[in-house]
């Protein structure tokens, strides 16, 4: 599964440039403009972590962070702001927060903690069905103990067979979850990728499930 972002940033070009960032590397994210609106989200989505800016309109992030761990949401949080003030950054550590990154930063250093505050805060795992193991935090499948060689598209569509593994997997969904409308994936295109895959992982059974989908057999 991917990490689920909310991402605070009043800015509406950068907020579009980040979300575009954390997408590209697997994130899912929901953008909020404003504090309250980011504080709705919270009453009706689940997520893995929090990126606020602090100056935001109607609640800002320093406020905002507060109030959620007053009510014991304890997702993992960095704060992007241009503030170098130290009584900012002691109000953000006093307010519940787990980093704080200064803007303009480099975009690396944003993946760097980002990574490093997930794997303190989330127990490092691998997911595995037979010779197959995912590692969510890596972002990467090793079939017999060695690491695939795989595509964006072909990572993705590994990890949706995994996620229903011994169901079919229409190709519909498939082709929701790996290509936006704007992209325009076909049915071709996934036959590619599965033999590809089958390619990769003989070992496994995929099944061609005719008129509906496909299927990863345990």
């Amino acid at each position: 599964m991917s990490t689920k972002v909310l991402l605070l940033e009043d800015d509406l070009l950068f907020g579009e440039t980040l979300t575009d960032l954390l997408e590209d590397s697997g994130m899912q994210v929901t953008y909020a403009p404003n504090g309250q609106s980011a504080l709705e989200y919270t009453f009706s989505h689940k997520f893995d972590l929090y990126l606020l800016d602090i100056n935001v309109p109607l609640i800002d992030g320093i406020t905002l962070l507060k109030e959620l761990r007053e009510v014991n949401d304890n997702t993992p949080t960095i704060f992007l702001t241009s503030h170098k003030d130290k009584e900012v950054l002691k109000k953000s550590f006093l307010s519940g927060a787990d980093d704080f990154i200064t803007k303009p930063f480099d975009t690396d250093e944003l993946f760097f903690r980002i990574n490093a505050l997930l794997k303190r805060v989330k127990p490092y795992k691998k997911e595995c069905i037979d010779l197959l193991c995912h590692d969510e935090i890596h972002k990467c499948i090793l079939y017999d103990k060695s690491e695939l060689d795989l595509s964006k598209k072909e990572y993705e569509l590994l990890v949706l067979l995994m996620q229903h593994v011994n169901k079919n997997v229409p190709k519909e969904l498939i082709l929701d979850e790996l290509w936006s409308s704007s992209e325009g994936g076909s049915e071709g295109a996934v036959r590619v990728y599965i033999t590809r895959l089958k390619q990769l992982i003989p070992q496994i059974t995929i099944e061609n499930i005719r008129g509906i989908g496909y299927k990863l057999v345990s």
